[in-house]
């Protein structure tokens, strides 16, 4: 898809992804608006034009959005689930807090396309971040150096599919298996601390070690999931999550899952002789 045209009203979560997209902006001279979500976005984040806004100031969110002359807006970035009771919202954000409860219970999927509704209500577009900077999507195949296996496969067969599975309850977005073994699901704690959780819990001969890896972390999006939020990520970090856990390789749908620094992740999965490969969706 191409790119909506006019300036990008960027709401910035925590992590790098919306740093690469507001540098993509930059690079390609696209208009930028960022909207840095107080508590969230990194400090880097302030180096490009825009305002820090309250995770409930919807109405002013949408207002500053406007004034600035944006026609599109992209989320990125991680935001945690919020405490609701202790939320600071404006009078838009107290209006919609109602439906935003009752959304939340049901997934975050259901919450994030609550919180989509009220910018297309205003007449702004949605980008996702794949939309704005394709160069960040996997492609189908091997990314680097090393290929997986025979001996892998039936654990990439069985990742995806876990992962897929806890997707369809949206659980998380990740799985780690190895011989077969479910070793770890991801849920509200992320790709990072689940993968910390394998190279600190879990017995060694049940997951692999520097020189024998063994085992594979799968990412899949949401099968309900709003494709335009929250798409899997992988990046430098993934990897040396990964290594840690004793793990010969990650996995992403093609085309559905976003790879950051992809420089970065190749050279160190190199470096530590991980496999990155992309597969197609079914």
């Amino acid at each position: 898809m191409s790119p909506v045209p006019g300036r990008l009203g960027l709401i910035a979560g925590g992590g790098d992804l919306p740093l690469q997209i507001a540098r993509h902006c930059v690079e390609t001279g696209r208009p930028l608006f960022v909207v840095r979500l107080r508590g969230f976005a990194d400090p880097s984040m302030d180096a490009f034009p825009g305002e820090v806004v309250g995770l409930a100031e919807v109405g002013r969110c949408i207002r500053v959005l406007k004034a600035a002359g944006c026609e599109a807006v992209c989320l990125a970035g991680n935001v945690a689930r919020p405490d609701f009771a202790a939320l600071k919202p404006d009078l838009r954000g107290m209006a919609m807090l109602p439906r935003l409860v009752l959304e939340a219970r049901r997934g975050d999927d259901a919450l994030l396309r609550a919180v989509l509704d009220e910018f297309r209500k205003e007449g702004f577009a949605i980008e996702g971040a794949h939309e704005v900077r394709s160069d960040l999507v996997l492609g189908a195949g091997v990314l680097g150096r090393h290929a997986p296996d025979a001996a892998h496969q039936a654990d990439i067969r069985r990742a995806l599919e876990i992962a897929r599975r806890i997707g369809e309850l949206d659980i998380g977005q990740g799985a780690v298996v190895c011989d077969g073994l479910v070793l770890a699901v991801e849920a509200q704690e992320g790709t990072d601390a689940m993968l910390r959780r394998v190279a600190e819990e879990v017995a060694p001969a049940l997951r692999g070690e520097a020189g024998r890896r063994r085992g594979v972390l799968a990412k899949a999006p949401k099968p309900i999931q709003e494709t335009r939020v929250d798409l899997p990520t992988i990046g430098p970090a993934t990897v040396r999550g990964a290594a840690r856990a004793g793990l010969a390789g990650l996995v992403g749908e093609a085309g559905r899952t976003l790879v950051l620094d992809r420089e970065g992740l190749v050279a160190l999965a190199d470096e530590l002789g991980l496999f990155v490969l992309g597969v197609e969706a079914p």
